[in-house]
C-alpha cells in the first residue's frame, strides 16, 4: 500500500511557502510604494544615494543570515522600504517628463499583468523552469557588463535594448523563482520573497525605458 500521508504533507508545505511567499511579498510592494513616495518628497542623491545602496546592500546580507527567524521578517521590510526610498528620484524624474503620470501607470500595470501571468502560468501548468538558472545567471552578467559599456557610449537605442532584453531576462527569473518554490527547491518564504521582489522591481524599471521610448 502506497502512503500518501508523505505526499499530501510536501504539497501542502509547498503551498504554504507559497502563499507566505504572496503575503509577504505583496506587504513589501505596498510599503515600497508608501516609502517611494517618501522618496519622492525628499530625494536624495550622490553621496546620500550611495549610502543608501551600502546600507541595502547590508540588509540584504543580514536577511539572508537571520532569513529563518522573525528577524528575517523585519529586515525584508528593512530592505524593501529602503528600495523603494531609492526610487524617489527616478520617479520624479520620470513624472516630470509630458504625460509622466501615464508613464508610470502604463509601466506600473505592464509590471503587474507581467507578474501575475508568468506565475500563473508556473503555477497551473506545474512546468519546471529550473532548467533557465545557469542561461538567466549568464545573461543577467552580460546585461550588466553591456550596461556598464552604455554608461560611457550612451544612445537611446541601446537604452531601449537593453530594456528590452532585461523584461525578458527578469520575466525569465519570475519563472525560475516561482517554480523552485513549487517543486520544493525554494523552502524559505523570507528569500524566495527578495527573489520575487527584485524580480519585479527590475522588471518595472525596465518597463519605464521601455513606456517612454515608445512615446518618444
Amino acid at each position: 500500500m502506497i502512503d500518501t500521508t508523505i505526499g499530501s504533507s510536501v504539497v501542502a508545505t509547498r503551498t504554504t511557502v507559497l502563499q507566505n511567499t504572496y503575503r509577504l511579498l505583496s506587504l513589501t510592494l505596498i510599503l515600497s510604494a508608501a516609502t517611494a513616495y517618501l522618496g519622492m518628497l525628499f530625494p536624495v542623491s550622490g553621496l546620500g544615494m550611495l549610502g543608501i545602496m551600502v546600507l541595502a546592500i547590508g540588509l540584504l546580507f543580514a536577511t539572508r543570515a537571520y532569513s529563518n527567524s522573525g528577524t528575517g521578517v523585519l529586515l525584508v521590510f528593512g530592505f524593501t522600504g529602503l528600495m523603494g526610498f531609492s526610487l524617489g528620484p527616478t520617479m520624479n524624474h520620470y513624472l516630470s517628463l509630458p504625460h509622466g503620470s501615464e508613464i508610470v501607470g502604463t509601466a506600473l500595470l505592464a509590471t503587474g499583468a507581467s507578474f501575475l501571468g508568468l506565475s500563473a502560468y508556473v503555477q497551473v501548468t506545474k512546468k519546471d523552469f529550473a532548467f533557465l538558472g545557469g542561461f538567466l545567471m549568464v545573461a543577467l552578467i552580460g546585461l550588466v557588463v553591456v550596461s556598464l559599456v552604455g554608461m560611457f557610449f550612451p544612445t537611446p537605442a541601446l537604452s531601449l535594448g537593453l530594456a528590452y532584453v532585461s523584461v525578458l531576462i527578469f520575466g525569465g527569473y519570475i519563472l525560475y523563482d516561482t517554480s523552485n518554490i513549487i517543486a520544493g527547491r525554494q523552502t524559505n518564504y523570507i528569500m524566495a520573497t527578495i527573489s520575487l521582489y527584485l524580480d519585479i522591481l527590475n522588471m518595472f524599471m525596465a518597463m519605464l525605458r521601455i513606456v517612454t521610448g515608445s512615446r518618444n
